[in-house]
């Protein structure tokens, strides 16, 4: 049997948006004076993510894997977390 690589894994999972909205809350003025930025995105396994040009945190909230580990390490007051409503986020396949 043919092993197949995390990439692979991880795109047998699926993913149900939840319509009323995102579970991730960036506080842009704190995320800013405190660099969360540089330290979400080199931490997130999804790339959920990335640095806008305009130096706000863009969030891809749909690619969440809900492991949390934004929430570990973010600066206080940077970041608002909470697992999505019953029913929605990510449904994991393999492993």
């Amino acid at each position: 049997m043919e092993q197949l690589s995390i990439r692979e894994l991880l795109a047998k999972n699926l993913y149900k948006t939840d319509p009323d909205g995102s579970h991730i809350h960036v506080n842009q003025e704190v995320a800013r004076r405190t660099g969360a930025a540089r330290i979400l995105i080199e931490v997130c396994p999804a790339r959920v993510y990335r640095e806008k040009e305009d130096g706000t945190i863009g969030v891809e909230y749909a690619a969440c894997l809900e492991c949390g580990a934004c929430l570990a390490v973010a600066p206080p007051g940077s970041l608002e977390w909470h697992y999505p409503r019953g029913g929605f986020g990510v449904q994991f396949r393999e492993g």
